[in-house]
């Protein structure tokens, strides 16, 4: 399983790369802290919603600090999406790193 660092997902989105930022917690998560433009499917909701996805450009899968988008990456890339990445240390490094008007919590 591939990662990549917050540094290289603003990289990527400020050079307006192709890609889908895809965060996988809960609502009430999301509710406190988000990055703009985010798809949201919480986790347990990725294999009935796998269709959804793309296969077309890159898959950055997010969480709060990495575990569980760890493995839905996994999932993804076991599931014809070896373009899935895993966003080390996930919203949590996100708001300590790039953004700190993301709230961390």
């Amino acid at each position: 399983m591939t990662e990549i660092s917050v540094v290289e997902l603003k990289r990527r989105r400020d050079a307006a790369e192709p890609h889908l930022l895809l965060d996988v917690r809960e609502p009430d998560e999301i509710a406190t802290a988000s990055v703009a433009g985010a798809t949201t499917i919480p986790m347990g909701d990725v294999p009935a919603r796998v269709a959804e996805l793309p296969t077309d450009r890159p898959i950055v899968v997010m969480c709060h600090a990495g575990g569980r988008s760890a493995r839905v990456t996994a999932f993804l890339n076991d599931n014809g999406f070896p373009n899935a990445v895993n966003l080390a240390g996930g919203i949590d490094d996100w708001s300590e790193r790039i953004d700190p008007a993301v709230p961390r919590y």
